[in-house]
């Protein structure tokens, strides 16, 4: 790998840690090829990716980067999993670990907050953006709906009450 390859690299590894909700980090030695194309796919679904990346070329574009603190992870072979959404890259992390005992998460960031196993594990457990957005919809609708039935209700009530004069009147 040449220089300017090396510094395409560094671009593209900063605009990663910039730009992600999540990282997370962790070794992958005894994975096969189609273990981390399994990874790779579960990422992609999820709406994150999956990058290997030289750890000294990794901690050089972490240099100022709000999740600079995850650079002591950096050492053996590692991937970086990571995605917008900051619970999608954990979800996709813990749950590949699971079926995966050789990918051993060992943190990672949420912005500038670093994450250590528990970490990624508690934010593994948390709603999705889109999970949060269903569930702030179904919030909202609810209201209306109450309200399209109580302004409804009156006068359901007052036609009954017209009905059951009318048939007094007709009895009588």
């Amino acid at each position: 790998m040449d220089r300017a390859q090396k510094e395409k690299l560094v671009d593209e590894l900063g605009q990663i840690f910039e730009s992600s909700g999540v990282v997370v980090v962790a070794h992958y030695a005894g994975l096969t090829v189609a273990d981390m194309q399994d990874l790779r796919a579960r990422a992609r679904d999820a709406g994150g990716a999956v990058r290997v990346a030289k750890n000294r070329l990794a901690k050089i574009a972490l240099d100022g980067k709000p999740c600079e603190s995850i650079g002591g992870l950096l050492s053996g072979m590692t991937v970086l999993t990571y995605s917008e959404d900051p619970v999608a890259a954990a979800k996709v992390a813990e749950d590949f670990a699971k079926d995966h005992k050789q990918f051993e998460i060992l943190g990672g960031a949420m912005g500038e907050n670093a994450l250590d196993r528990a970490g990624v594990t508690a934010v593994s457990k948390m709603p999705s953006r889109d999970e949060l957005i269903a569930q702030i919809a179904s919030m909202l609708g609810a209201p209306a709906s109450n309200i399209a039935g109580a302004i409804g209700a009156p006068a359901s009530n007052i036609a009954s009450i017209l009905s059951t004069i009318e048939e007094k009147a007709e009895a009588a």
